[in-house]
């Protein structure tokens, strides 16, 4: 394995792409797999932390598959933006689960992967075992797609390293006051490339673009009917508590369409919260080790 902790994944996709994911853990485990889904922006390094523990730190060890979107990471960019969509995006993941020969998996989805997991639940629910769902729910609240929107439009430009880790904290250091420096550098190094021009977002900027036409003055469109769909899948929910894209009236509203659904309130964290922090490692490995315990007793 790669620096022995992951191998590197190639796939194609359906229209030809040529896409990415990391694997973690040795390919014949007895317990079912992870797949992890990160943010719109995000890429298969932002669970390094969480894949390491989930795949040989663990009480019962797992493999884990983490993606890349197209345009993201050691993806390929898409000529046609597009293409940048979830029903897309879903598309290629079952495309890569096909190719690696997974048939069913427990997923773990940040903001956009958790989308995609919705999608995946109208597409092929068959696949899904568990869900673990970070800081995203079937309504997105406008203000939080905004601020991100913001923060993307006016992405600064470090030249090293210590300078990307200050732009930031800058830009979500009040909503993740609890982050230590050991975090924000592991931010960076997840979500940046370093360039010759200095350290760059690891997606093709044409991402944004996909962004331009929302109204954020009015109610954005909502995935409750598939949600509801969810309502017998043993279901994980970790929302931040400064969160602006998850509203505490979604969860609650979560509850009560999915009575079973346990959920964690993460301090001091906003969108998203680092799933490798505190005592979340152990709270995702300890729910996804209870609910296959509970398939395969049955």
């Amino acid at each position: 394995m790669a620096s022995g902790e992951f191998s590197d994944f190639n796939y194609t996709a359906l229209d030809g792409l040529k896409l990415h994911a990391r694997i973690y853990g040795e390919v014949n485990m007895d317990t079912w797999p992870a797949v992890c889904l990160p943010g719109l922006t995000r890429n298969a390094r932002d669970f390094h932390e969480l894949a390491l523990y989930l795949s040989s730190k663990a009480k019962s060890p797992r493999k884990v598959v983490a993606f890349d979107y197209r345009g993201r990471g050691q993806s390929d960019y898409d000529p046609d933006i597009g293409h940048y969509n979830v029903g897309v995006e879903a598309g290629d993941v079952l495309a890569g689960l096909s190719a690696l020969g997974i048939e069913q998996a427990a997923f773990i989805g940040t903001s956009r992967g958790g989308l995609i997991i919705h999608v995946l639940g109208a597409l092929k629910p068959a696949v899904l075992r568990a869900i673990v769902l970070n800081d995203i729910g079937p309504a997105i609240e406008a203000e939080g797609l905004a601020h991100i929107r913001s923060y993307l439009d006016r992405a600064p430009k470090p030249k090293t390293f210590a300078e990307a880790a200050a732009a930031q904290r800058r830009v979500h250091g009040a909503d993740f006051p609890t982050l230590t420096d050991a975090d924000w550098a592991r931010m960076v190094a997840a979500i940046c490339r370093e360039t010759d021009a200095g350290w760059v977002p690891d997606f093709d900027p044409a991402l944004v673009d996909t962004l331009a036409g929302v109204d954020f003055n009015k109610p954005l469109p909502d995935l409750w009917p598939q949600f509801d769909a969810l309502a017998a899948m043993p279901l994980l929910v970790v929302r931040g508590a400064n969160s602006k894209l998850l509203s505490a009236a979604t969860l609650d509203e979560m509850r009560r369409r999915h009575p079973g659904m346990e959920a964690i309130i993460v301090e001091g964290q906003g969108h998203a919260p680092f799933l490798e922090t505190g005592v979340l490692p152990d709270k995702i490995a300890a729910f996804l080790d209870q609910v296959e315990n509970q398939v395969k007793q049955k």
